[in-house]
């Protein structure tokens, strides 16, 4: 076990951590053994055992106290204590007994003697500066010691001739740098591999194993360097420099590391990264993360705003100064602060080791001190700052007591604010001054009970309370008590008291918020304290306190910092948390007004536009929208709309963009910038063409209604809007002859389909009867069935025209206009009906009869117009128009004209899209005879039956229509002809 020792500390304190369990047992049996070789040392001596541990580190030394361990002079030290005299001394004391372990390398067990020395709060100097002392645990060469007698550990510590000493294997003293010991962090596992480099790879970490010794060897010699830095000057230049202040002494090189360090972590705190790297590359002498690499045992100061904010309350409290807060008279301040002059005879010329005692108590006292004033300090300038908002506010000084007023008044203005800028004034002024605020002082501390705390607020404010208070008429009085004890007796009392107002949060709960903007200042300097530390399910319920806050709080960097705690309250918030936000937002912008929603809530959207969650990027597409009422007009025509238009295009996040749709609307509804409108047909036709169904879906509920209604304002729905998606599809079929994109028709003639409530509505209110159109009496009552459902809420024409009631008097004057005075001078009417329907009829013609899609979207557009323009216009105006381009007669059977007609979409398109709006008996009658006769003139020119069959098939969808399909097709069985009935034959087998 002794052999092991040395080699188990070299791995940092005896534990190995290559050994096995088994091992470690081992060790713990064989330091068993060595506590009782230590023991039965002390019986030889003549120790009790149980005495060992009442000894402590300052009891009378046995051994020579100046001996270190391993040095030979200890040995012989021990062999004069212990053997040489003949004599037993009366007591062995724990320092002894250290050494005597060291100098036998029983360092496991002196190891475990020191931790429970530690423990139990003596700390034994020997073996502190042994363990401490990496220098101590290299490998020596030769014999362990210990080893030559192996029968009686720790009889040659008594006789002094035992094992080999560690100064006398290596001559002179000197130790042998061998191979280093493995460790875990710097074993290097390669170099057990067969790769040939073994070697190679064992010096590397050799080398870097030492390297790091020598490090730590050099910062444990730092200590000595630091004490030595101290001296440098000599004593005669030192008081050169005090008494001719304006001389600077030189800077030292410990305090040029400090200011370094305090520096380089200035520089870093305050984001100076790039001036922080050039700062260490040019002291690259100096380690800026540990503050040991300084000087060792030198306390680290504040950082340098800390310093910077305290400058000036460092003056040095003489005899010759006073504090006026406190009145220490000269004699007290003499005895809380000790002079060497007066210090006691004994110990103006202590020992060395009593003085070194001396010092190390009093730099911890230092210490303790320097703490307590930084944080009084502290303390000082918060209620500095209390004070000068509370003169600020102009808060009144009530009285407590009409003994302590008198005595307020007469205290000058002058003194009162020169005893807040500085605390010490010249004993001249002292008579005074003093007086005076004992005076108040008296009273008032008698009256009142302290606060355990210098953060206690000011008199007048613990005292009172503001004009606004309905309280503060009344003066509030406690009761005196009839004693005798003095004022600073009652501090001392008081202080007993369990109150902390020392930390940030006892300095918010010691004060109790008397104003409006009192509690808005609380809340401001308490919410980003409290955000972090709720639960992300329960944030929400801060919303109403932080949107209050941000609401009434008087300074705008808090009112930015509140808002931007509102966006980023949840990481990732959920469809219900992102409505509780814009609600908050809605609420804020209807309180604040215009002007600060600009400048407070659309730069927390801008900073998140790109955010990596999307749902932080929805709460701010979702906010453009909402916040879009509150806004100026300028602001939602250009920036607004810019950013909505940057997330449409660049975001890849479905629910983003149809957010972002969404809101494009609410701006469309709210826009009056006639210039904005070709952009925002740019924007609408990409939205139409976007990939996502759910984007395309928002597009036609909410964008293109709101887009239309603006675009009915200006003038625009027929003169541009809907040409130019006529004149797309148009072009899209003039180079669609070998492909057409019907995705692209698709998208188009969807759009015109959306459009057609706003078109209707448009021909309403342009009517000749609009001025008549009056509410009164009672209103008719419109048909469930006399519109198509609409997609939304937008497409609905009551929603468009303003209310159900109103479109239902325009219905009415609308149908008596078609049916008795026509539609003379109604421009809007005659638009749909002289360019509108041939348009369509004529691109209704182009298309390919087999493309099944395409036939059924043109029909529903036919079936939805004749729907929404009513039964009365279908018939007089949208039928007659098909029926003349079809002319269906038998003079026309040869006619290739004719048949040209029948042979393309407009049959499919007219049977299914214009003759089936209404199912009354005469208009089922006259699809049949139609279909009929479609049949039998496309049998009896030989024609191609594309379009017959294109008709079959549309109508076979709907089971409504299957008895007149057959209707028709019976027709054919028994018609005279056998191409009809070969006709009808392959009806029958679509069916």
């Amino acid at each position: 076990m002794a052999a092991m020792a040395p080699g188990g500390s070299g791995s940092g304190g005896g534990v190995n951590p290559f050994l096995s369990d088994s091992d470690e047992d081992d060790d713990e049996v064989a330091a068993t053994e060595e506590r009782r070789a230590v023991l039965r040392l002390g019986a030889g001596s003549g120790l009790d055992p149980g005495s060992a541990g009442s000894l402590s580190p300052q009891d009378p030394v046995a051994l020579g106290s100046s001996a270190r361990p391993g040095l030979p002079g200890e040995a012989s030290a021990a062999a004069v204590a212990l053997g040489g005299t003949g004599e037993t001394p009366a007591r062995l004391s724990i320092d002894a007994i250290a050494a005597q372990l060291l100098r036998d390398q029983y360092l496991l067990t002196a190891l475990e003697l020191h931790t429970e020395l530690l423990e139990s709060g003596r700390e034994l100097p020997r073996l502190r500066d042994y363990f401490s002392n990496p220098g101590n645990f290299e490998r020596q060469s030769g014999t362990p010691p210990g080893m030559g007698a192996p029968g009686v550990p720790g009889a040659a510590g008594v006789g002094g001739t035992g094992g080999r000493e560690p100064s006398t294997t290596s001559g002179g003293g000197q130790l042998n740098r061998a191979g280093s010991i493995s460790t875990l962090d710097s074993l290097d596992f390669a170099r057990y591999s067969d790769d040939g480099n073994r070697e190679t790879d064992e010096k590397v970490a050799v080398l870097e194993f030492e390297l790091r010794k020598a490090k730590e060897t050099i910062q444990a010699l730092r200590a000595n360097l630091t004490k030595a830095a101290e001296h440098e000057v000599p004593l005669q230049e030192r008081k050169n420099y005090k008494s001719s202040p304006e001389i600077q002494e030189p800077i030292k090189p410990l305090e040029k590391r400090a200011l370094n360090f305090l520096v380089n972590e200035f520089l870093l705190k305050n984001n100076y990264k790039l001036t922080s790297i050039t700062f260490s590359d040019e002291n690259d002498d100096q380690d800026f993360e540990l503050w040991d690499d300084v000087g060792l045992n030198i306390p680290k100061p504040p950082d340098l705003l800390q310093l910077y904010r305290d400058f000036g309350n460092h003056q040095v409290t003489g005899k010759d100064l006073v504090d006026v807060a406190s009145g220490v008279e000269e004699d007290e301040l003499e005895a809380l602060t000790p002079i060497i002059s007066n210090l006691p005879p004994t110990l103006e010329t202590p020992q060395p080791a009593e003085n070194s005692m001396l010092v190390q108590k009093l730099e911890d006292k230092i210490s303790l001190l320097n703490s307590e004033k930084w944080s009084l300090m502290e303390q000082i300038r918060r209620l500095k700052s209390e004070m000068d908002f509370l003169k600020n506010e102009h808060f009144a000084i009530p009285a407590v007591c009409d003994s302590v007023q008198p005595s307020l008044d007469q205290l000058p203005h002058k003194d009162s604010e020169d005893s807040g800028q500085h605390p010490d004034v010249n004993s001249s002024d002292k008579g005074k001054n003093t007086d005076i605020h004992l005076s108040i002082s008296d009273e008032t501390d008698s009256t009142i009970p302290k606060e355990n705390s210098p953060n206690s607020f000011p008199r007048r404010e613990r005292e009172g309370m503001p004009p606004s208070s309905p309280s503060s008429k009344n003066t509030v009085h406690f009761d005196k008590p009839n004693r005798k004890l003095s004022p600073a007796f009652h501090q001392a009392l008081l202080s007993f008291c369990r109150m902390s107002a020392d930390s940030r949060l006892g300095y918010e709960v010691s004060r109790i918020a008397d104003s409006e903007k009192s509690v808005m200042l609380m809340l401001g300097r308490c919410l980003p304290h409290i955000v972090p530390n709720v639960l992300l399910a329960k944030r929400e319920e801060l919303i109403p306190l932080i949107l209050c806050t941000a609401c009434l709080h008087p300074e705008p960097k808090e009112r930015d910092q509140l808002l931007h705690i509102l966006f980023n309250l949840i990481k990732r918030p959920d469809d219900e948390q992102r409505q509780m936000i814009l609600t908050g937002c809605v609420a804020f912008a209807r309180h604040v007004g215009p002007t600060r929603v600009e400048a407070e809530l659309l730069p927390q959207c801008w900073e998140q536009i790109n955010h990596k969650y999307p749902e932080r990027r929805l709460l701010v597409a979702e906010s453009c929208g909402a916040l879009a009422p509150y806004l100026p007009k300028e602001i939602r025509s250009s920036l607004v709309l810019s950013m909505l238009q940057q997330m449409l295009m660049e975001d890849k996040a479905d629910l983003v963009r149809e957010a972002v749709i969404k809101s494009l609307g609410i701006i469309m509804g709210y826009i009056d910038d006639p210039d904005k409108y070709h952009q925002g047909f740019e924007l609408l036709l990409s939205a139409l063409g976007d990939p996502s169904e759910r984007v395309v879906s928002a597009t036609h509920q909410v964008f293109l209604p709101a887009y239309a209604a603006w675009t009915t304002e200006l003038g625009n729905l027929q003169s541009h809007l809907i040409l130019t998606l006529l004149n797309k599809i148009e072009k899209l079929l003039r180079e669609g002859e070998h492909g057409l994109d019907e995705h692209k028709l698709h998208m188009y003639l969807s759009a015109l389909q959306s459009l057609i409530p706003s078109l209707f509505a448009l021909v309403l209110q342009n009517a000749p009867f609009s001025s008549k159109a009056k509410l009164h009496g009672e209103v008719p009552q419109i048909e469930v069935t006399r519109f198509p459902r609409p997609m939304s809420p937008l497409q609905d024409v009551s929603t468009i025209i303003g209310s159900r009631e109103q479109l239902a008097v325009l219905l009415q004057l609308y149908d008596y206009q078609l049916e008795q005075e026509g539609t003379t001078g109604w421009e809007s009417l005659l638009w749909v009906v002289n360019q509108l329907l041939p348009q369509l009829i004529e691109i209704v013609g182009k298309i390919n009869v087999t493309s099944t899609a395409c036939v059924h979207e043109f029909s529903r557009f036919f079936w939805r117009l004749c729907r929404t323009f009513g039964k009365i216009f279908t018939n007089t105006k949208v039928k007659p128009q098909f029926q003349e381009i079809l002319r269906l007669s038998e003079e026309n059977i040869d006619s290739s004209a004719g048949n040209g007609v029948l042979t393309k979409a407009t049959v499919p398109i007219y049977a299914t899209g214009v003759l089936t709006c209404y199912i009354q008996e005469e208009d089922r009658k006259l699809l049949v005879g139609f279909l009929e006769d479609v049949m039998t003139l496309l049998s009896l020119s030989h024609a191609p039956l594309d379009s017959l069959k294109a008709s079959f098939v549309e109508l076979g969808a709907n089971p409504a229509y299957h008895e007149l399909l057959l209707t028709v097709l019976w027709y054919g069985v028994v018609h005279t002809s056998a191409l009809v009935r070969c006709t009808a034959a392959r009806m029958f087998e679509l069916l």
